[in-house]
């Protein structure tokens, strides 16, 4: 009995290690939630202390999940044809750089390209650093 209760339990602890996001999944997921408009979905992978920065200043843009939840959630309810594509991903440890195409942010017909750094800790957001493109 003993023996099974201990296999038992190395199995289940194998399943909730392997169960873990990887970084990648983290920021698929978030991806995904932006797409779908789904800010409950978008929070569930963004850090308490989420930190967005300007790359190229260092300047802080964003702090805090909810001045997160604020920023995204006037997003998603102003622009019903937001969409990001992804055109290049690099995983490199924790951190996710993408390069994306995003076309309806508040309504525009005007596509932006970024490229975002996603840090991931722990299964969670928490920071992002955004570059744009020299004007």
């Amino acid at each position: 009995m003993m023996k099974t209760v201990v296999v038992l339990s190395l199995i289940l602890t194998t399943i909730s290690v392997s169960a873990q996001m990887s970084p990648e999944e983290v920021v698929q997921k978030q991806l995904e939630t932006y797409n779908n408009r789904d800010i409950e979905g978008f929070m569930s992978v963004i850090d308490m202390n989420i930190t967005m920065r300007d790359f190229s200043s260092g300047k802080v843009t964003l702090e805090g999940y909810d001045a997160c939840k604020k920023v995204y959630a006037d997003l998603f309810a102003t622009s019903p044809k937001l969409h990001s594509k992804i055109l290049t991903r690099t995983v490199f440890d924790n951190k996710v750089i993408d390069h994306e195409y995003i076309t309806g942010r508040k309504g525009s017909d005007t596509p932006i390209e970024l490229v975002l750094i996603y840090e991931v800790n722990g299964e969670k957001i928490t920071k992002i650093s955004v570059l744009r493109k020299q004007e």
